[in-house]
């Protein structure tokens, strides 16, 4: 149990370096909130003196009841001071708490940035969102308000009980007795909570990624008509994460039952000896009424431990998942001393590359074991393999998408890993099969890769040469159907660009990497979802870029590896044979296999589309 409690303090001092700026705004907030608790303390004392003076001789008629008046406008003052403090606290603390949060999140968004895509291929989306958003919402709340809070009770408490020692000494220990079962449950509850508060975060994010899968294939869905059994799958997580927040609540409702019947037997038992001890002459009447009166205004700062305590839990657990990506090693770095190519000829080389995935079981081989390629400026080689044989994998290699596991991959005789990822990612650029875009307008998805054009928010400004280049990119990708969009190249795209079709999805992803105008281009089966005659267009104008750009494709179709100036075939992760199209057809005997694979497939793609019309 110590080794927990410094722990959940430990975790929650990690955000110091977030935290350090608003300190002094957070230091007033307390120093309000603790003044207001001491103003709330001294009223009694005011209480003490009127019943003893002003009212014990208005009942005897010897005083004049003018005389009450003193002790009201001193009550109704501080009671407008503490008022004061209060709403001066949470002035204090309010736009601090937003400010720690929104470094927190851009801190946690830098970071998911940087992390190799190794980190999101394991990693849900609904967790790392989950995280982004209600884990930094709870942090913030806890800041702003748990934090000051357990801070100001915890001292108003130490000094109510010193004035209700000072008042009498035996009601304080009676007090501090009837309290002591809290604190005990309070030590019990830590470790209970902490561990439900962790499963309960936890999913969330599971149900945040169930979510986003669903709304992200609704169209599989809806088309297999699965909609029923991903509800049953959402409903069974919902139940799950409804029996953990139940299971919270109850151990919530455990802490109060002691908050709420622990101050009532106090207040009980210091009644029946409050009242015995005036009677007996050693407590006057307004020193048993300023006791009470002390004792109600600690009431709130006992009774909010429990909500402070479960507040505190959760923050302690929001911090340990967002430290779970901060803390995440990040193998693809900057080097110390990064090499700089001013002027990239475009030599791209293969020497002796392994790669296996980290998931890879031992007794599998690697994935590439071996790979010895190269191709030189200006050159445009093809890639073909069976389905499976790495292909992908390999053109991820070239920008540091992976890092090899063992070889090198060089450009221009420089191991790309001895580049900083930022200007190597400026010399290549990649074309996936699977073409993602951003809800952002054509422009800005074709102009990404320009960061000449584009303002701070990476937003690109209309220009004559913006506009060159854009136009160039979309005569080369075949995508003129933009300027038929409802606001042309400053349409949204909306999100992904699920509101265009694969091949337009495909076309603009080509567009912006011709764009970029690198050294070397690398296109993974840019062209699967054209169909053949926009296929023969788009070929026809990448001959005219490919002249002076070394170009990696991967070719899953016959027409595209008429593109390429060499083939280069993969197979059991090695490259087994290189040369031209007619060379390696007349003499390799797999070569031919996978080719014919190739051709069947157009034949059933080109079935599938008569089919269809």
């Amino acid at each position: 149990m110590p080794s927990t409690r410094r722990n959940t303090f430990r975790t929650l001092l990690r955000l110091y370096p977030y935290a350090r700026p608003a300190l002094p705004r957070l230091a007033l907030g307390a120093l309000a909130a603790l003044l207001a608790g001491l103003v709330a303390l001294a009223i009694p004392q005011v209480l003490a003196g009127l019943v003893d003076g002003p009212l014990s001789s208005i009942n005897t008629g010897n005083n004049d009841p003018s005389e009450i008046w003193p002790a009201v406008w001193i009550v109704l003052g501080l009671g407008i001071l503490e008022a004061i403090m209060i709403a001066l606290r949470r002035w204090f603390v309010l736009t601090p708490g937003t400010h720690i949060e929104a470094r927190m999140r851009n801190g946690l968004y830098a970071r998911l940035q940087d992390l190799p895509v190794t980190f999101h291929d394991r990693w849900p989306s609904g967790q790392l969102l989950s995280r982004a958003v209600s884990d930094l919402n709870l942090i913030r709340r806890w800041v702003s308000f748990g934090l000051v809070l357990l801070v100001v009770n915890f001292v108003t408490i130490i000094v109510g009980v010193v004035i209700l020692f000072s008042m009498n000494w035996l009601l304080g220990l009676i007090f501090i007795v009837c309290s002591i079962p809290i604190w005990i449950y309070g030590y019990v509850f830590e470790e209970k909570y902490s561990v439900i508060a962790r499963r309960s975060q936890d999913q969330a994010g599971d149900l945040a990624t169930a979510v986003e899968e669903s709304v992200h294939g609704i169209r599989v869905l809806k088309a297999f008509g699965r909609g029923s059994f991903a509800l049953k799958n959402f409903a069974t997580q919902a139940e799950d994460l409804r029996g953990t927040e139940i299971e919270k609540a109850r151990a919530i409702a455990g802490i109060w039952l002691w908050l709420l019947l622990v101050p009532d037997v106090a207040f009980a038992i210091c009644l029946i000896v409050g009242v015995w001890l005036t009677a007996q002459g050693d407590l006057s009447v307004g020193e048993l009424a300023a006791f009470f009166a002390t004792a109600t205004v600690l009431r709130f700062p006992v009774e909010s431990i429990g909500f402070l305590l479960s507040m505190t839990f959760d923050a302690r657990t929001a911090t340990d998942r967002f430290f779970d990506i901060l803390d995440t090693p990040n193998e693809i770095v900057d080097p110390e001393n990064a090499v700089t190519l001013s002027q990239p000829r475009g030599r791209l080389a293969f020497e002796n590359v392994h790669f296996r995935y980290a998931d890879s079981p031992e007794r599998f081989p690697d994935l590439l074991d071996g790979i010895d390629l190269v191709l030189e400026p200006g050159e445009t080689m093809a890639l073909v393999g069976l389905t499976g044989s790495g292909k992908s994998t390999l053109t991820a290699l070239t920008t540091r998408l992976y890092d090899v596991t063992g070889g090198a991959v060089t450009l221009d005789g420089v191991d790309v890993r001895s580049l900083g990822r930022e200007e190597l990612r400026s010399h290549l650029a990649m074309a996936f099969e699977d073409a993602t875009l951003f809800s952002a307008s054509v422009r800005d998805n074709v102009l990404l890769g320009r960061t000449e054009y584009g303002d701070a928010s990476g937003i690109s400004e209309p220009s004559e040469a913006a506009d060159a280049a854009l136009a160039s990119a979309l005569t080369i990708a075949q995508a003129g159907f933009v300027h038929d969009l409802p606001d042309g190249v400053d349409t949204l795209v909306g999100e992904e660009g699920m509101s265009l079709s694969g091949g337009q999805r495909q076309r603009i992803a080509l567009a912006r990497a011709v764009a970029a105008q690198p050294a070397v281009l690398i296109l993974d089966d840019p062209l699967s979802a054209l169909d053949v005659n926009t296929e023969s267009l788009v070929e026809a104008a990448l001959r005219e870029v490919l002249v002076s750009t070394t170009t990696l494709i991967v070719a899953h179709r016959p027409s595209t590896v008429m593109l390429a100036d060499r083939v280069a075939l993969l197979e059991n992760g090695r490259i087994t044979a290189v040369g031209t199209h007619s060379e390696l057809l007349a003499s390799n005997e797999h070569y031919s296999f996978v080719i014919s694979s190739l051709e069947d497939e157009v034949k059933r793609e080109a079935q599938r589309a008569e089919e269809a019309l």
